[in-house]
């Protein structure tokens, strides 16, 4: 199988430097979508997939929800990027050049005191490595970009101000994605479990599929619902549980769960990140 780690976007995205992040002996292969980087795995022209499931400032990434459960693969990792913005010219501009920066949306808006403070208008880009790459093509000295030092150095531009984000603790979570997994492993930090599940249509079955887990003591970080389908009565929670399936609380509290619920498949379990502590 070969060593490479698929990720969604142009070389110089985020999820890129995740990839170097958590596999910096691996190469890392763009796709031009979620779909892509998930069939790349399937297909064994990748190892293993990095995907962004949330944002500290921003929360869940859209339609990530919905592939996990589709894709055939398991959660085996998490990683945590600081996401540090950075302000990107070519080789000979200065930052007193600089009338316009181009990025993704979301990133110009994370960094609306920096621009309103220089005099900077915003131009919307597709994503932010792609933006990167337009302003080291148009070579226009008066044009900057906001993305990874990482796309800087792929695209020859230069950093002209960095980590220039409002929010400084602005983290994406990301999902490493494998066709194995190995329930054999305890991670230093502790444990996590990811699944889905559907509840019975009865009075209360989220209040009673949750008692479970106060009952026996396992911490639930993350319960999240959203519909399947298109449809308002069949909705789907995707949920995160501290420990391990085999550890004896968790496998009462799932036991419950499964009384109250029409299906419930777990998307992997893995260890916790050292950023979550």
């Amino acid at each position: 199988m070969t060593n490479r780690i698929a990720f969604q976007g142009e070389p110089g995205a985020y999820s890129h430097e995740a990839c170097r992040k958590a596999r910096p002996d691996m190469e890392a292969l763009a796709c031009r979508t979620f779909e892509d980087a998930i069939e790349a795995v399937k297909t064994g022209e990748a190892e293993l997939a990095m995907l962004p499931v949330e944002n500290s400032t921003y929360g869940r990434v859209a339609d990530i929800h919905t592939l996990l459960p589709q894709s055939g693969l398991h959660i085996i990792e998490e990683a945590f990027v600081r996401v540090h913005i950075n302000l990107l010219g070519l080789p000979h501009a200065a930052l007193d050049d600089i009338t316009h920066a181009m990025s993704h949306t979301v990133l110009l808006g994370q960094c609306k005191g920096f621009l309103r403070e220089h005099g900077i208008h915003r131009i919307t880009g597709a994503d932010t490595a792609g933006s990167a790459r337009h302003v080291a093509e148009a070579g226009d000295a008066h044009v900057a970009a906001l993305a990874s030092e990482l796309a800087g150095e792929i695209y020859g531009l230069k950093p002209l101000a960095r980590h220039i984000e409002d929010q400084h603790t602005n983290t994406t979570r990301f999902l490493m994605m494998s066709p194995q997994t190995d329930l054999t492993r305890r991670g230093q930090h502790g444990m996590i479990t990811s699944f889905v599940f559907e509840v019975r249509n009865i009075p209360a079955a989220l209040y009673k599929a949750m008692g479970g887990f106060a009952t026996n003591g396992v911490n639930m970080t993350k319960l999240e619902s959203y519909m399947v389908d298109g449809s308002f009565t069949a909705t789907q929670f995707y949920a995160d549980i501290e420990g391990h399936p085999e550890d004896a609380n968790v496998r009462l509290a799932l036991d419950e769960l499964s009384y109250f619920t029409a299906r419930m498949e777990i998307l992997g379990v893995y260890p916790a990140a050292a950023e979550r502590g």
